[in-house]
């Protein structure tokens, strides 16, 4: 061999150029042509809507919710009915009332209740006074929720306040 004979190995060896252009496609066998390329994907499918992909979510939904209501409405009416009847307890009945209605006397007797009245030792005033501060702080101490009971713990407390300030308690 000869310096000036190129060696046989790259006697086919292509052109750049050529295999910039082969680049892309698979190197052809023989004399098969290229196949056809593969036709494009189908397009996704639209997304479910929320509201049916969780269907079976709804039903549990709908019945919890009316299980709260029904929770919160029972317990809202037995709270009424609780102030109703405590105010009527609290409403004092009148004379005029009784007096409209004839009702037959009955005697009831009842068994006469023997509890002794036990005697205890006075409290000393300044154990009372000691007291009543303790009280005075405990009324300072509550919030009240409406007017009504604000102006009654007022009331109180000026009770209070006249009780500490003057010389001497009054004895019960």
């Amino acid at each position: 061999m000869s310096d000036s004979d190129p060696p046989k190995l790259y006697s086919h060896k292509p052109k750049k150029a050529q295999l910039k252009q082969f680049r892309g496609q698979p190197p052809l066998m023989g004399t098969q042509t290229a196949p056809p390329p593969p036709p494009p994907p189908p397009p996704p499918q639209p997304k479910e809507p929320f509201i049916r992909r969780y269907k079976f979510l709804w039903p549990m939904l709908l019945a919890v919710n009316l299980g709260l209501g029904i929770y919160l409405f029972t317990r809202t009416n037995t709270k009424k009915t609780d102030t109703e009847e405590e105010e009527k307890e609290a409403t004092p009945i009148s004379v005029k009332d009784t007096t409209k209605a004839p009702v037959a006397e009955t005697s009831v007797s009842l068994p006469p209740t023997a509890n002794p009245v036990i005697k205890r030792e006075p409290i000393p005033e300044n154990q009372q006074r000691e007291l009543f501060k303790w009280i005075l702080e405990e009324k300072r101490k509550i919030k009240p929720k409406n007017a009504e009971e604000k102006r009654k713990i007022d009331e109180e407390k000026a009770l209070l306040k006249n009780l500490l300030q003057s010389k001497s308690i009054p004895s019960i």
